[in-house]
């Protein structure tokens, strides 16, 4: 994001070890050799931790994450160094300088984290004994984990983003903000607008931290269903609170202007959490397909480590889908048209402004975006259908009202989801009223209805609130 008359860094020399001319070739054969070691000792371990059954114990399960984070370690410097040797060709692109520092950052972090829960391992191990079947269970194994990747990634994030805004010249005249145009409101009905989405904003919140506080209180639903609509609660709640205050701010001060990195800032979270909500709509309608199709399989397939690990596999894939589109995107540069004819920063918007070619950011749109959104949605589609097929080789009432009553309430959820982004993303050529209307509806009215519909619909989300209000009442009660 940068103007398109600057003079930026491309590329950067690496001096590499300071190695005399006559030695580079025992150098070479050297650090080939510790590498390959490297590599195939840590791929030995895994592979023996995975065909092993005895192994298949916490510790382990650390060792092969440590032992493929070595092996990842390794590859982010080693081959580029190992390539400089041999070719005299010291130099690195720009980009290739920014990935191959962000992966270094991650993956010492990673190792950092690992080693810190092997520690903890061992010390359950040999100070509870008796206890550590029990406290170092399956799921907390795989919490520990996805905890360790997901601090590790945004550890890598941060300093990457803060090191991009360096990258480049003293002097350069750069984009500093766009001018958010926001929703095409007459000016003597702004009140009224502020007013609405002030009040469907603080709905969206409180729903759907009502839906998390309710599963959280009530045991009855500790349930791998009730476990994703907590996520899919937060989820919501992050994805408005990452566009509307900013509306809000902008119709009250009418100061519609963004920072370069707020934009940044804003669209990276924007992806990330309508990627999450795809990825835990999918979760879910597996979930429902596994109850309804192989309910006397069903605590046995959807245990609680396979559940964590749905939801953890679902944030770190959201999170590597939108790093990849805003690193693609920090590379374009703008020029001095910076009107974003939206209410937020996205994607499609900001393409259209830039003066780069925008034909590597277009192919990642339309193949892993592209991949992001059918994947989730033919898995939701496959799930109902295979749902639907054994309803109907026995059809009856009872089996249609229960099928229904138990997965109502989601699809629901993904018609409005998937049909109102369909027709921003896929069925629009222009960016008009219109799309920014169903704009509106996805990021801001689908989040505020999804708790109605869950609890509307669901005869355990009412028991909850009903039990949680009879406790209140009690509680005042006796005071």
């Amino acid at each position: 994001m940068r103007p398109e008359n600057q003079s930026s860094v491309s590329q950067f020399l690496l001096l590499g070890l300071p190695i005399s001319p006559g030695q580079q070739g025992v150098f070479f054969t050297l650090f080939l050799g510790m590498y390959l070691t490297t590599v195939l000792g840590n791929l030995l371990i895994i592979l023996l931790i995975r065909l092993d059954s005895r192994l298949h114990t916490p510790m382990y399960f650390f060792l092969s994450h440590l032992a493929f984070s070595d092996i990842s370690l390794s590859s982010v410097t080693i081959p580029k160094m190992l390539m400089n040797m041999q070719t005299w060709q010291q130099s690195i692109s720009y980009g290739g300088c920014i990935f191959q520092l962000y992966f270094f950052i991650h993956f010492a972090g990673l190792d950092n984290f690992l080693l810190a829960v092997m520690a903890y391992d061992r010390y359950v191990a040999i100070c509870h004994p008796l206890h550590y079947s029990t406290i170092m269970s399956q799921a907390l194994c795989t919490l520990l984990v996805a905890g360790s990747w997901m601090v590790a990634f945004v550890h890598a994030l941060i300093h990457t983003l803060l090191l991009v805004r360096l990258m480049r010249p003293e002097n350069q005249s750069s984009v500093s903000q766009f001018l958010l145009l926001g929703l095409p409101i007459p000016p003597g009905q702004q009140g009224v607008f502020f007013t609405l989405f002030l009040g469907m904003y603080l709905t969206t919140v409180l729903g759907n931290l009502l839906i998390i506080l309710l599963i959280k209180l009530d045991s009855r639903l500790h349930t791998p269903m009730y476990f994703f609509l907590s996520h899919l609660a937060f989820s919501d709640i992050s994805l408005s609170s990452v566009i509307v205050p900013k509306m809000l701010m902008n119709m009250q001060t009418k100061h519609q202007f963004i920072s370069y990195m707020g934009c940044i800032s804003q669209l990276y979270f924007y992806i990330h959490f309508v990627g999450l909500d795809n990825f835990l709509l999918a979760v879910m309608a597996y979930d429902r397909y596994v109850a309804i199709c192989q309910p006397l399989h069903y605590t046995t397939i959807m245990r609680e480590g396979l559940c964590v690990l749905l939801v953890a596999g679902s944030w770190i894939i959201s999170c590597v889908h939108d790093l990849l589109h805003i690193l693609l995107l920090i590379r374009l540069s703008f020029g001095a048209d910076n009107i974003i004819t939206h209410f937020f920063c996205d994607m499609a918007v900001l393409l259209k402004l830039s003066c780069s070619d925008i034909s590597l950011n277009e192919l990642v749109i339309f193949t892993e975006g592209g991949m992001i959104f059918f994947l989730p949605f033919g898995v939701i589609l496959g799930s109902y259908i295979r749902i639907g097929t054994i309803i109907l080789r026995v059809p009856s009432t009872k089996r249609l009202f229960k099928a229904f009553s138990t997965c109502g309430s989601h699809l629901s959820v993904v018609f409005l989801y998937y049909g109102t982004a369909s027709v921003v993303y896929l069925f629009s050529s222009s960016w008009g009223s219109k799309d920014i209307i169903a704009s509106v509806m996805y990021t801001v009215v689908t989040p505020m209805l999804n708790p109605f519909i869950y609890s509307l619909r669901n005869r355990d989300i009412k028991q909850a609130l009903e039990m949680c209000v009879n406790r209140v009442k009690f509680f005042n009660w006796n005071h």
